[in-house]
């Protein structure tokens, strides 16, 4: 899952829409995954408050589409002249 779009990324993002987290588990991104997966829960929990549900909502398509966007491991190269 080195580049944008792969089709690593697109099962990654399609985990996401139905597990929030498991698309960053499957990226191998393990806090992503613990803190999206608390903070959606959490809001969806909290569904009578509306605005935790909003945020939970806004979350869980946020990790989809960051799932979905991810570029993977950079590598910086320097060069001694």
């Amino acid at each position: 899952m080195s580049q944008q779009g792969s089709a690593g990324n697109v099962i990654a993002a399609l985990c996401n829409v139905f597990f929030p987290g498991l698309g960053f588990l499957v990226q191998g991104r393990i806090l992503a995954a613990i803190v999206t997966a608390m903070l959606v829960f959490g809001g969806y929990a909290l569904f009578w408050l509306v605005v935790p549900a909003i945020i939970g909502g806004l979350i869980h398509l946020w990790s989809i589409i960051n799932a979905a966007t991810f570029k993977g491991d950079r590598v910086i190269v320097v060069r001694d002249e």
